[in-house]
């Protein structure tokens, strides 16, 4: 493992807490293993209450094949239901700074895409000086793939979570509108506003998105 970043980074980001992006994070990186792409993932990052539930590591080590220590390291996982930084505090530990989370970050030189998945919305903290934008700009990605839900209040979320990226972060940002249903009038109203309006790249499927990735590489 090395730090030398992938030739294409990417970030999962999302509008909030359970809009999916572990999901959506797995899903496609079983949709591009399956093209022939080698793709990795890293959760800077997690926390979480149930002990008997799988974490989002093991969601994206599954997904990858890779252990799940390398996707979020053991001294980053946080058993307590609170944004990383603010877990870690309430359980007596040190809370990560985001230039440690960005060190951390560690590659098998064959990869040839880096999937790193955020925790809660954009604005949520992620370490103790920094958020999901503050990571972005760390970063540097190619692009941010902004996970919401496709019903009431997208559009809002949207816009600020889309807003906050590109002012602080600076890459360019994607929307998946997870749990798109095609027969739902809002669902699709909501789509082409955000695409047609506000002229957002809007994806309501993953298979797209691994698409337009594999495109590019």
């Amino acid at each position: 493992m090395t730090d030398v970043r992938p030739p294409f980074l990417m970030v999962v980001a999302g509008t909030g807490t359970e809009v999916g992006k572990t999901w959506v994070g797995a899903a496609l990186a079983r949709v591009l293993r399956d093209a022939g792409v080698r793709i990795a993932a890293r959760k800077p990052a997690q926390s979480y209450d149930d002990l008997t539930a799988p974490t989002d590591a093991d969601i994206l080590a599954s997904a990858t094949g890779e252990a799940p220590d390398a996707v979020c390291p053991r001294h980053r996982c946080y058993p307590l239901a609170m944004a990383p930084p603010m877990a870690a505090e309430a359980l007596g530990m040190s809370p990560p700074r985001l230039e440690d989370l960005v060190d951390e970050l560690r590659w098998d030189p064959s990869v040839q895409v880096g999937l790193v998945e955020s925790a809660g919305g954009v604005a949520s903290p992620l370490a103790s000086d920094g958020d999901t934008a503050s990571l972005v700009a760390a970063l540097a990605p190619q692009i941010v793939l902004l996970v919401a839900d496709a019903g009431l209040g997208t559009i809002d979320s949207v816009r600020l979570a889309h807003d906050a990226l590109v002012r602080r972060g600076g890459a360019e940002v994607v929307i998946l509108l997870n749990r798109f249903d095609t027969s739902d009038l809002l669902h699709n109203a909501n789509a082409a506003w955000l695409a047609d309006r506000d002229h957002l790249t809007v994806f309501t499927d993953v298979g797209a998105v691994a698409e337009r990735i594999r495109l590019t590489l």
